[in-house]
């Protein structure tokens, strides 16, 4: 069961082909969905479209009925100060309590002071209860 501290992340196997992107995008603008943050890691020939969205649940159930590979992943989000520095402050509570990190990116803030970083950890639960403890407001799908 996810925890109120995680956040439903959204990823999308898409071939690396001119086009496929934008169409998974139509799909989604086309039903009123909301790109909150998104992310995007290919190869040669494919790529994991990682979304943060308004509406999760209904991405992926548009997605599945339009024959897409995809997954939900529960992640963490945290606001950092838009510092030199505010990202590897909380980078090193993580560190400090031997959490590995998988992957991050960071998405656009509605404060001109702070940034929103998305976390993929090894353990969401010990890494928001670390940074919450140093202060870090976490980011969850009701802020959203």
């Amino acid at each position: 069961m996810a925890s109120d501290k995680n956040i439903r992340q959204l990823s999308v196997f898409i071939e690396n082909k001119t086009g496929k992107l934008s169409t998974v995008l139509k799909l989604i603008g086309h039903n009123k969905i909301d790109i909150r943050a998104m992310n995007i890691a290919d190869t040669n020939d494919f790529g994991i479209l990682r979304l943060i969205l308004s509406d999760t649940e209904s991405a992926l159930s548009i997605l599945k009925d339009n024959e897409y590979a995809v997954a939900i992943t529960d992640v963490i989000a945290i606001c950092v100060d838009d510092t030199p520095g505010g990202l590897a402050g909380a980078l090193s509570v993580l560190d400090a309590e031997g959490i590995s990190v998988e992957y991050m990116y960071a998405s656009l803030s509605d404060k001109g002071d702070a940034a929103n970083v998305v976390i993929r950890v090894d353990d969401n639960e010990k890494a928001a209860e670390a940074l919450m403890a140093k202060n870090y407001r976490l980011i969850t799908d009701a802020d959203l």
